[in-house]
């Protein structure tokens, strides 16, 4: 899947998440390249001027979560640690990229607490599901 289908997949996906949870899940969706690609390749949210900058620190307690975990194209990869602007959940969408998904103002542990969020998981899962099957091209 190229890049441009990718954030269409994933912006439809979001949105019916927050339908199924009945307020925004996620108010922050970044796609990050580690390989061939390298860098933000696609940023919808509240700040995209601090984005980049505040990624590594933000980024911490989900690398942690990450750690030695095997995380196959189409896995996800949530932390009850990334309150605030930290990132609370990654899926990975292709050999070496990633989408990264955080509520800024919210933790997952805040997320979770909603009884809506099991129907919007379904459709997280399906998400990674599409990019199992698909790839993000690199």
């Amino acid at each position: 899947m190229d890049l441009a289908a990718a954030r269409i997949y994933i912006a439809a996906a979001l949105a019916r998440m927050n339908t199924a949870y009945g307020q925004p899940v996620f108010d922050e969706w970044a796609v990050l390249g580690l390989g061939g690609q390298k860098g933000v390749l696609a940023y919808h949210g509240p700040r995209p001027e601090r984005f980049r900058r505040e990624m590594p620190d933000d980024a911490a307690p989900l690398r942690a979560e990450a750690a030695g975990q095997p995380a196959g194209v189409g896995d996800i990869v949530f932390t009850l640690a990334g309150d605030g602007p930290r990132h609370d959940a990654f899926v990975r969408v292709g050999a070496s990229s990633y989408l990264v998904c955080n509520h800024t103002a919210k933790s997952m542990a805040d997320i979770r607490a909603n009884p809506g969020w099991l129907k919007a998981q379904a459709v997280l899962f399906e998400l990674g599901e599409k990019f199992r099957a698909d790839p993000l091209a690199e």
